[in-house]
């Protein structure tokens, strides 16, 4: 693959080779040129479809093209995410939605449909097979890529192969997706975070210190708000501050923070792009339209998340170790409490039956405006191996919610329901 090695460059939108300085290619026109000296000797990857939810809709409703538009709630609700119009609107994702709409009232606002987007993301996922098997997912719309030695598969080099992949994801997925090629997953991250939407940036070994050396602190992953401000008292806010730090002294100020903190800020990271991973949790939450109060009213509205928490890990293939509850009081103070099983469960009624208790340590009066439900501690499993470790009573009741499973599989998810005693009349 020497001759491959040399190509300075190439079109992204033709694949035509580049090599010289011009601007456009000098088979369809295009400006979209990509050029970097490391081009073709670099194979860590990162995709990320770009405003995955909001482009999805757009996909599907044409009309929407040219129209600011918001995934999301209610006017209590939060933004899922937005498209790139509400966006340069100041419209982020995680924002309440009353202010979302305050900063672009003409947007366009749709609840999320879930089923929708996993299709596209599962589609999205088997074209990133189709090019190297080596691929772990980070969420229903991103994931890093090695595609290392498969140059003599495809006959070009890992650069090409990313190149064509995105657009086969336009093509045949009508969505966008940005990407960034490294040495390494830290850097691959952020660089497909450099020119979104429809990105494709690179970053050399030969510019790593460089380039992370003008950035903020924030750059590096796991430094959150907290942690810059901690820096910012010891007057670090430049990731090219800490370059110039020991390790003993980093880790000495920030315990072993300070090591992550030393390695990364040099572009430093061993993590290798593992198919083992699974997603660290799956849960599922609801804002209300008013706060409640009423502990009987939560766990009635806690059941149809236990469910939906349960349909995702079933499809996944996974169960949870830890159920987590998540409460938001009416003021916006949030509250998590944990418990730990005995062993993983995937099932809705081990999940609602564990998180209730905590439920109602917490709601002793509190207006809540959220509620959330949450497996965390992922594992591999099936359902009809759970069973065969559970208790009697509860096995029981676990082999009922299967037998509905599979009547709403067949039927449709309102073919029947199931019956749970919420503290009334029996």
């Amino acid at each position: 693959m020497d001759d491959v090695a040399a190509t300075v460059g190439f079109c992204r939108d033709c694949f035509t080779e580049v090599t010289g300085d011009e601007r456009r290619c000098r088979s369809c026109g295009s400006p979209r040129l990509l050029r970097h000296p490391e081009l073709h000797h670099l194979s860590i990857a990162h995709i990320d479809c770009d405003a995955f939810y909001a482009a999805v809709e757009k996909r599907d409703n044409p009309e929407l093209a040219d129209k600011p538009l918001i995934i999301g709630g209610g006017v209590r609700g939060v933004v899922s995410t937005a498209c790139y119009i509400a966006r340069i609107r100041g419209v982020k994702s995680a924002m309440p939605m009353f202010k979302a709409l305050k900063l672009c009232p003409e947007a366009i606002v749709i609840k999320p449909n879930m089923a929708k987007y996993s299709e596209a993301g599962r589609t999205v996922r088997k074209l990133m097979q189709d090019v190297t098997p080596l691929v772990q997912p980070l969420s229903i719309d991103e994931a890093f890529l090695d595609l290392t030695g498969t140059a003599r598969l495809h006959g070009m080099s890992p650069a090409h192969t990313l190149a064509r992949l995105l657009a086969r994801i336009a093509k045949e997925v009508g969505i966008t997706a940005s990407a960034g090629l490294s040495h390494n997953k830290f850097l691959a991250k952020l660089a497909s975070d450099l020119e979104k939407p429809r990105g494709f940036s690179v970053l050399g070994r030969s510019e790593t210190l460089s380039f992370l050396a003008q950035r903020p602190v924030g750059f590096i992953w796991g430094v959150g708000k907290a942690m810059q401000e901690q820096l910012a008292k010891g007057g670090i806010t430049q990731i090219g501050q800490l370059q110039a730090m020991d390790k003993i002294e980093l880790m000495r100020r920030y315990g072993s923070m300070g090591s992550r903190l030393y390695h990364l800020s040099r572009g430093e990271d061993d993590r290798h792009v593992s198919t083992d991973d699974h997603s660290k949790s799956i849960g599922a939450e609801t804002t209300f339209n008013t706060d409640i109060s009423d502990c009987a009213e939560l766990e009635r509205i806690l059941w149809p998340l236990a469910e939906k928490v349960s349909r995702r890990a079933k499809a996944e293939g996974v169960a949870g170790h830890t159920v987590v509850l998540k409460l938001k009081t009416a003021d916006f103070k949030l509250r998590t409490r944990n418990v730990s099983l005995s062993d993983p469960t995937l099932l809705a009624n081990r999940i609602y039956d564990a998180a209730v208790p905590l439920l109602q340590r917490e709601a002793l009066g509190t207006a809540f405006r959220l509620i959330g439900v949450s497996i965390i501690g992922l594992t591999p499993a099936r359902p009809e191996e759970e069973t065969e470790t559970l208790d009697s009573g509860v096995a029981a009741r676990a082999r009922a919610e299967l037998a509905v499973d599979k009547i709403r599989n067949k039927f449709g998810r309102t073919a029947v329901g199931r019956g749970i005693n919420f503290g009334g009349e029996d």
